[in-house]
């Protein structure tokens, strides 16, 4: 299966970090790993923009929270969506540079998936226009070869 998009992961704890990757990358994803804020923002400072689709981050990590790391990481990759999640679900207050927020276990792996798509789609932006077909009948310049006489 060819990888549909690249997904940043970043969470301190490597159990759910683990589990993303797999439930992610057998959905199609392309998932980079990082155990730490410091070591995404590596990862994001070494990647060229648009090559990532989303950052999906722990909001609760020592050193730099989610929170912060997504602010870093929208400066560095302005159109990046990015999506926060907590196992403390009052906590969405903190996740305010997050596009979407998600309390973990208030949530399932199918609305996550969801959520995901939905944020990977809005990044590709609206499709484009289509130019009208001036070749079409409906466009046709009218035609005087029937003028009425007077």
């Amino acid at each position: 299966m060819r990888p549909k998009k690249s997904i940043l992961c970043v969470d301190s704890n490597e159990q759910p970090l683990s589990v993303r990757k797999f439930l992610l990358e057998t959905r199609g994803y392309r998932v980079l790993t990082a155990t730490s804020s410091q070591q995404a923002l590596e990862i994001l400072q070494a990647s060229i923009p648009g090559t990532l689709d989303l950052i999906l981050a722990d909001l609760i990590m020592p050193q730099m929270d989610g929170n912060e790391l997504v602010r870093r990481a929208k400066q560095l990759h302005p159109g990046l969506p990015a999506m926060i999640v907590s196992g403390t679900v009052t906590s969405f207050d903190r996740a305010i540079a997050a596009d979407v927020f998600l309390p973990k276990g208030a949530c399932s792996a199918s609305e996550m998936l969801e959520r995901i798509r939905v944020l990977v789609a809005r990044k590709r932006g609206p499709k484009k226009a289509v130019k009208p077909d001036y070749t079409t009948p409906e466009y046709a310049q009218p035609s005087f070869a029937h003028a009425a006489a007077s």
